[in-house]
């Protein structure tokens, strides 16, 4: 990444956190939740133009949020604390990898990347099809291209792809990591695989996210199960009806 873009995302992270730190003290008052969501929007809009490496528009929208945000402070509407950009610096150019099936993404994938985006620059890596068959057991539901897809279109990614079959290491030596992110429930232990990073040269940090993120259809098999159930009970109504 260039100089430019490590400028961009430490505007973001900064723009970030003063809007979660806004959100938390203005509760929803009118004219402050107005220009609030005005610069979540310049934020998503730089988020667009990051992904599609238009470096110089992204820094024009993120500074049209930025000033948004400083006019709160400035017409005394609120208080708004932005930090010093060399404490945003670090993860504005760090590289965060995480990966997974991303089959259905249901608001446990949220969290996990939500998480990892917080850490740094996210790169998404999906399994392969074949690798879904042979792990689980199954047919992949979406087709592993068409699961890069939808990520990428994710504010929270910088950019996806999908991995390979015959290795899986071979992804993390082509992007180059600072950080490897495992899910709460992935199969395999950190110590696991720092051992298979060093063998290759690669010296990563390898951190697991601590919470797993709870509700009721937060695993691709519990929202297939109540598809199937549906599905039965339509076939039920039809029946007797």
């Amino acid at each position: 990444m260039s100089a430019l873009a490590d400028r961009v995302m430490t505007y973001v992270r900064n723009v970030e956190q003063a809007i979660e730190a806004l959100r938390t003290s203005t509760n929803g008052r009118g004219e402050v939740s107005e220009l609030i969501e005005l610069a979540e929007a310049y934020l998503k809009d730089t988020l667009h133009y990051f992904k599609v490496g238009d470096y110089e528009t992204a820094l024009a929208t993120i500074s049209y949020a930025e000033g948004l945000l400083d006019a709160l402070r400035i017409l005394k509407l609120s208080e708004v604390n932005w930090r010093k950009p060399s404490e945003l610096a670090k993860s504005a150019s760090r590289k965060v990898f995480v990966a997974g099936t991303f089959d259905i993404i249901h608001p446990g994938h949220i969290g996990y990347l939500k998480y990892a985006w917080g850490l740094g620059r996210v790169v998404a890596v999906v399994s392969t099809d074949e690798s879904v068959r042979r792990i689980k057991g199954r047919e992949p539901i979406i087709p592993a291209r068409q699961r890069a897809e939808v990520l990428e279109a994710m504010e929270y990614v910088t950019k996806a792809r999908v991995g390979y079959e015959d290795d899986m290491f071979r992804v993390v030596e082509e992007e180059k990591p600072d950080v490897i992110l495992l899910g709460p429930n992935q199969p395999f232990t950190e110590d696991e695989v720092k051992r298979a990073l060093r063998s290759r040269g690669i010296n990563a940090a390898v951190i697991r996210m601590p919470n797993i993120v709870n509700c009721q259809l937060c695993s691709t098999s519990s929202i297939v199960k109540r598809i199937l159930e549906m599905s039965g009970e339509l076939a039920s109504f039809l029946r007797n009806h």
